[in-house]
Parts: structure tokens; C-alpha cells; sequence
């Protein structure tokens, strides 16, 4: 039976509010639960779920929403007391942060009052408002949400460039800022090579990777994912680039994109060619063939990553970095073992393994469907933290569930062999992602070896020894299992193919000529300047954890603890905007 309770105006971020309801939800007795603010969308989610109650008809955006499925009615008011409890005890954590709590953004500014960038984690159909705010008060935005227009996207950021500001997003899960982590983001070390990235565990895996290689990062920005599409036009990235060029720090900029539209690929090359520095690019899926002048092509993020440190130490560009797969283990397979499945956290991490399965296997065009890059002869790669995996749920970078599921579907496939998987680190993520997936993989692998059967995990993990989980650690749990770690995602792709007898190849890269233009003279704002020269100053607007991380590596924050105005009235929301 379904029992609903409406907390009235007990406003919560959705992310506590998820991680609280996997708590509930394993309480003993309770079959199901859902906790979720009355917002529009959330109703939808309890539709979809089959969680919706008439009760929650009258809930507002301001009221936490209870569903519990239960055969026991006592459990109703144990599961309220423990909310309570967990609840209290946030409370109690929040009381001892080191950063001042506001609830307007004059209060935020009359705070910090030379804040100089703001970070959005609010509700997506929200964002956008608060974006326009940051930029009217001369901030730049960095927007975590998800979920906005893209004609809201195209305003802000051409509203940003005429103001010689930046926005960073929507979508945007990663920064580095002056060698602060901003949002999901590994700790790495300081150093003269700056990052551009339509991709947020592209940037993680390329700069994780820098930070091990010995290198180091003087910023990563991250544009959001569909800034290199036609209609946004590379706005934040371009920028982003020539504010680099400018930045006495950084000696070597990278960019890392999925494939982009291709003027505006086009135009970001030819940008790349007119910088005085040397430049690294990678749009994943494209295999380069040559080096142009100063600008460097790569083929996979671990080889971007290579080429970005070599020339960051003056050294020699080899002609090819993907050359060797390192020991083989040898595999015993049962003739209908023929299939690797690829279960990923991160979404440029799977389009990278996509990619190089495809290609090993002689697959054809990767696909996009419900999360799915590939799927052809039992090979697949799911990229879980997809929209349709997160709806009402925690990125899997955060909670292991989702992708628990998926490996012991994946287990109960005949036809698996080897099952991929990626495990991110850093500020944001699970605090042991390790521990969280090794029961299930050691349980597999038991049920398999109980039928005459053996299955294989291979992994890599995204992180460095200064992250929060420690990434040493991380990989010997696995190692420890029984799992293969290899040290980057392309290794750990192109293991699993060679273990099933198939090696890739790839091909030397040549160097041509700079085609003769010489480089360019940019006028990069004052703003721009600025944030790449100093410690960030940020209104965190949403999520309290990132502001506590910000605060922790000497950037300074002030909270606006953010709530929907008007009660999330739409309409007397937009007449209140109006009259500002």
C-alpha cells in the first residue's frame, strides 16, 4: 500500500533528498520509496514510477513530498522518525561550515561583495533566471543544472560575451579554477597546461591523467556539452581559449570535445592555429592522421593527455602514443562467451569506449539511444548517467544502484564475457565507489564460476592520490578482487579486446607545416582576466558541498541557500521577475 505525507515548506536540494530516499528505501519492511520536492516534474516522476497519490496534487515546489510503498503501516511513522533524524543531523553539519548563509542575492552580495563568479545547482527550469542575475551583476556562471532551453543557452552566453564574461554550462560538471575543484572534480596538481572542455569526465580523465604523468593544470573550463553545437557556435569555448592564450600560467591549452558540428569545429581549429602556444585537441571519435604546425591532434584522452605533458616539458612529440596494451591476461571462455558489455558513469568515457569497440569490432556507426552508444552482437556501452537513468535518482558517479542492476543483468547474459566499467574519484563522487560495486562483482563472478563459467572485470579508475578516495587505494580494492585495472579508459578498452584476441591499431601520425598564419592578437576582457589570475570568489547557488570544497582549497564562498521564488507559481514568478 501507498502512504503519502506532504512536509510543507521543508525545501531540501534534490541531491540530499535522493541519497536519502536509497536510505529509507533499504529500510527493512519498506518495499519502495520516493522522496522529491512538489515541483511539476517531480509529480511526472511519481507518475512514471508508480509512486503518485491524489495527495500530491496540492504539494508545492516548496513541499517535500514522502511516498512509501509498505505492507506495514507502524513503518510509516519509523521511516518519518528517521527522515527527521537524518535531516537533524545536515542540519547539525551545516551549522559548523566555515562560509556565510544568505537567502537573497543582495544579502550574497553584501557578503562578498567582490564575488566574481556564481555556481547554479538549482532545478534546470530555474537556472537560467539565476544565470541572467549572475551576469547582471557582473558574475560569471558556472551552471551545473541541467535540463535548460537551448534558446535560454544561446542568450545567456551571447549575453555573457558582449559582457566579457564566461558561462560555464548548463551541464557543466567540472571545473578547475586557479587550483580550485569547482563541482565534480579531481585534485591535481598545479602546472602551465589549461584546459577547455565540452565534456565533463573527458576533462576529468585527461587532467587525472596530466596530474599522474607528472604535469600539471593551470585551469580546466568546462563549456557544457552542447556549446559546440551549431546553435550555440563554440561561444564559451572560443573565449575560453583566447582567455588562456592570454594567461601568462598557461603554456599549453587543450580542448577535448565530442565530435562538433563542423563549421564550428572549424572555427575552433583556426583559432587553435593563430595562438602563439602549442595546442592539444581531441574530438572524440575522430582518428587524426597528422599534426598541424603548433596544433596537435589526438585520437584517445589518455594520448592528449601524453602529448599535453610532453609538451609541457619540451619534449619530443612521438608519432604515436597507443601503441602498446601492456601484459594480456590470459582468459578461459566458453564457446558462447563472445560479447563485452561496457556499464559507465561518465558519458565521454563511454563515448570513448563506444568508439574504440566499434572499431576493434568492425561494429559501424555508434548509436543514441536511451543511453545506449552501442548495441550490436551482444556488445553494448550504456552510458548510465544518461537523463533516463537520473530522473528522481543520483548520477551514478554518486549511488552505485543503478549500475548494481545493470551488472548482474549483464552477469545473467549468456553470451558476457567481460563487463567495463569506469571508476570516477573526486570531490562529488561516492566516497568509495570501489567498495560499493565489490560485493556485486564478486557475487557474479561466484554465481558464474558456480556454472562452469568465468566472468571478467575490467576497469579503470579516474582520479589521482590527492582526491578525497585516494586513487591507490581505490585501484588495489579492485586489484585485490580480482579486477583488471588498467591505468586510463582507453587501456582498459583496448585490454578487453585483446583479451577476447582482437588488438588495435593505430596508425602514425605525420607533421605538416603551419599553414603561415601568424598569431593573432586577442582582446580578452578584463573580467576574464581577472578570474584566471585569482582565487574564484563564488555565490554557490544550490548544493552546499561545493562551497565547502571551494572554501577547503582557499577560494572564498558565500551560500545562497536558494529557494523557488513564489512558491514556484509560474506565473506570478515571471510578473515578479518583470518587476524587478
Amino acid at each position: 500500500m501507498l502512504y503519502s505525507i506532504i512536509q510543507e515548506n521543508s525545501y531540501q536540494d534534490s541531491v540530499n533528498l535522493m541519497l536519502l530516499t536509497n536510505k529509507i528505501s533499504a529500510m527493512e519492511g519498506v518495499d519502495q520509496a520516493s522522496i522529491m520536492m512538489g515541483t511539476p516534474a517531480n509529480k511526472e516522476i511519481f507518475q512514471n514510477t508508480g509512486m503518485y497519490t491524489d495527495e500530491l496534487e496540492a504539494a508545492g515546489p516548496n513541499d517535500m513530498c514522502i511516498v512509501i510503498r509498505t505492507d506495514h503501516e507502524e513503518k510509516v511513522a519509523e521511516v518519518l522518525a528517521a527522515i527527521a533524524e537524518e535531516l537533524k543531523n545536515q542540519a547539525v553539519s551545516s551549522s559548523k561550515q566555515a562560509f556565510e548563509s544568505v537567502r537573497t542575492w543582495d544579502k550574497a552580495l553584501q557578503a562578498l561583495p567582490n564575488a566574481n563568479l556564481a555556481l547554479i545547482s538549482v532545478p534546470g527550469q530555474y537556472a537560467a533566471e539565476e544565470a541572467d542575475k549572475a551576469l547582471d551583476h557582473g558574475l560569471h556562471a558556472f551552471i551545473f543544472s541541467d535540463n535548460m532551453d537551448i534558446q535560454d543557452e544561446l542568450r545567456l552566453k551571447q549575453k555573457a560575451r558582449d559582457k566579457g564574461l564566461l558561462v560555464m554550462g548548463p551541464d557543466c560538471g567540472t571545473g578547475i579554477i586557479s587550483n580550485i575543484p569547482i563541482a565534480f572534480a579531481n585534485v591535481i596538481n598545479e602546472g602551465n597546461i589549461g584546459v577547455v572542455g565540452a565534456s565533463g569526465t573527458g576533462i576529468q580523465e585527461v587532467t587525472s591523467l596530466i596530474d599522474r604523468l607528472g604535469g600539471g593544470i593551470s585551469h580546466a573550463i568546462g563549456t557544457g556539452g552542447r556549446d559546440l553545437s551549431d546553435t550555440i557556435g563554440a561561444t564559451t569555448m572560443l573565449s575560453a581559449i583566447q582567455g588562456l592564450e592570454k594567461h601568462k600560467g598557461t603554456e599549453v591549452i587543450v580542448v577535448i570535445s565530442k565530435p562538433p558540428a563542423k563549421e564550428v569545429r572549424d572555427q575552433v581549429v583556426q583559432l587553435l592555429q593563430r595562438l602563439s602556444k602549442p595546442a592539444v585537441a581531441i574530438f572524440v571519435g575522430e582518428e587524426p592522421t597528422a599534426h598541424e604546425g603548433n596544433v596537435y591532434y589526438a585520437s584517445t584522452l589518455e594520448e592528449t593527455a601524453m602529448i599535453a605533458v610532453d609538451l609541457s616539458k619540451d619534449r619530443v612529440i612521438l608519432t604515436n602514443y597507443n601503441m602498446s596494451n601492456g601484459k594480456i591476461p590470459k582468459v578461459a571462455l566458453k564457446p558462447e562467451q563472445t560479447s563485452i558489455k561496457g556499464l559507465y558513469s561518465g558519458g565521454t568515457l563511454a563515448y570513448e569506449a563506444a568508439v574504440l569497440l566499434s572499431k576493434g569490432l568492425n561494429l559501424g556507426q555508434l548509436i543514441h539511444d536511451d543511453g545506449y552508444l552501442l548495441r550490436a552482437n551482444g556488445h553494448e556501452v550504456i552510458d548510465l548517467g544518461d537523463d533516463k537513468y537520473t530522473q528522481g535518482k543520483p548520477h551514478p558517479m554518486i549511488d552505485p544502484e543503478t549500475r548494481i542492476q545493470y551488472i548482474k543483468q549483464a552477469a545473467l547474459d549468456e553470451s558476457t564475457a567481460i563487463i567495463l566499467l569506469d571508476i570516477v574519484l573526486g570531490y562529488g563522487s561516492h566516497d568509495d565507489m570501489a567498495g560499493a560495486l565489490l560485493p556485486v562483482i564478486e557475487s557474479t563472478r561466484s554465481e558464474a564460476m558456480a556454472k562452469g563459467k568465468n566472468l571478467y572485470f575490467v576497469a579503470a579508475v579516474c582520479g589521482t592520490a590527492q582526491d578525497p578516495q585516494n586513487y591507490q587505494e581505490q585501484k588495489s580494492k579492485l586489484e585485490q578482487a580480482g579486477v583488471i585495472v588498467k591505468d586510463s579508459n582507453n587501456r582498459a578498452v583496448r585490454t578487453a579486446l585483446a583479451m577476447m584476441g582482437i588488438w588495435l591499431q593505430d596508425n602514425n601520425k605525420t607533421s605538416l607545416p603551419a599553414d603561415g598564419t601568424k598569431p593573432a592578437q586577442f582582446q580578452v576582457s578584463e573580467a576574464i582576466t581577472e578570474l584566471l589570475s585569482s582565487k574564484p570568489r563564488v555565490v554557490n547557488i544550490g548544493l552546499k558541498k561545493f562551497a565547502n570544497t571551494i572554501n577547503s582549497y582557499g577560494g572564498q564562498t558565500v551560500q545562497y541557500d536558494w529557494r523557488p521564488i513564489a512558491g514556484g507559481n509560474e506565473r506570478m514568478r515571471k510578473i515578479l521577475s518583470l518587476l524587478k
